[in-house]
């Protein structure tokens, strides 16, 4: 008996239009919605094929020049829209198509929930017109959907996005299983009227110290999390300042920018701050800010000790038994 051994899915997000998909033959929702009926192995088949497919904002029309679908509503709102799937492969595809909700991943990039996890949020709120559509080779479907707005969806951003994918399986000697979900995908950016709140945080700042060769220099390296506490999008630029005792040296570094943090995300960051004197104890703050006036501020302190005042001490203390010793000698 076969089991599945594990289930595994691949995105592509597009975030412009696909130029060649204009001067694709448009398939109608109805003609795609009656053909979906095809089973999965003709999908696979195909995507043993040179399987390619693209997606994209679209109208009743055909697609136009939007990267993403874009929406400001209130609380119990609606809109209808259309979502091109393009087939630009040379065999007949059929895809599967749902609405997910967008998360940011650990290395801050932009995600959508694979089919497997359910949507709580505006992924859930897309109603569509088919869930399946199969589409001819270098030809294009235009399906229509709903976006529902609940009455008392919370104000602010909430994104997600349009998936079309296919799912292949394979089995290995042993009968296991592996399902590889294969994924595009374009962005949803609904932001619900209401009050705003834009907010930042830095939570778990730690700080390590470590010498180098250099005399009483060493590097200074800082850890830490980014949060968006916040019901908006929001990319906040990061600024770090490094002080001794007293302000002394003081110093300050400007790391890469943040990428766009959605509502709740979080994202881990660690910067190195490179030749810092051992100035004994060291002071670092981190600072995010961003164009809507979100701010925050963290601050750790940290020791900064150098070998060189072992030795210096340990100079020291021979230089001054020596000392003792001669004096003594002579008395």
């Amino acid at each position: 008996m076969s089991r599945t051994a594990a289930a595994l899915t691949a995105l592509t997000l597009l975030a412009a239009p696909t130029p060649a998909s204009a001067a694709l033959p448009a398939t109608s929702t109805a003609e795609a919605a009656k053909s979906a009926v095809k089973t999965a192995t003709s999908t696979a088949k195909a995507a043993k094929a040179d399987a390619a497919w693209s997606v994209q904002p679209s109208s009743k029309t055909g697609p136009g020049n939007r990267p993403f679908f874009t929406y400001d509503l209130v609380p119990g709102g609606t809109v209808t829209d259309y979502l091109a799937v393009t087939n630009l492969g040379t065999a007949e595809m059929t895809f599967t198509v749902y609405g997910s909700d967008a998360f940011t991943t650990a290395s801050g990039g932009y995600d959508l929930l694979p089919a497997t996890r359910e949507s709580t949020d505006v992924g859930s709120w897309i109603e569509l017109g088919a869930k399946t559509v199969t589409v001819p080779a270098r030809s294009r479907a235009d399906i229509p959907f709903v976006l529902k707005i609940p009455e008392n969806a919370t104000p602010g951003d909430h994104a997600g996005g349009i998936v079309a994918s296919i799912t292949t399986a394979s089995a290995d000697a042993t009968g296991n299983t592996t399902r590889v979900e294969q994924r595009v995908g374009t962005r949803l950016y609904l932001r619900v009227t209401g009050d705003l709140h834009p907010g930042l945080r830095v939570d778990d700042l730690r700080a390590t110290y470590r010498t180098g060769w250099r005399p009483f220099t060493g590097d200074l390296e800082l850890s830490y999390t980014v949060r968006n506490t916040g019901n908006t999008r929001i990319t906040p630029g990061q600024s770090v300042t490094v002080a001794g005792l007293f302000g002394l040296a003081a110093d300050s570094a400007h790391p890469d920018a943040l990428p766009e943090l959605l509502p709740g995300a979080a994202l881990e960051r660690t910067v190195r701050v490179t030749a810092r004197p051992a100035l004994l104890r060291l002071t670092a703050s981190v600072e995010l800010s961003s164009p809507d006036r979100a701010t925050a501020k963290s601050t750790v302190g940290v020791w900064a000790w150098s070998w060189y005042y072992l030795l210096i001490l340990l100079l020291a203390a021979v230089v001054t038994w020596a000392v003792r010793r001669r004096r003594k000698v002579r008395a």
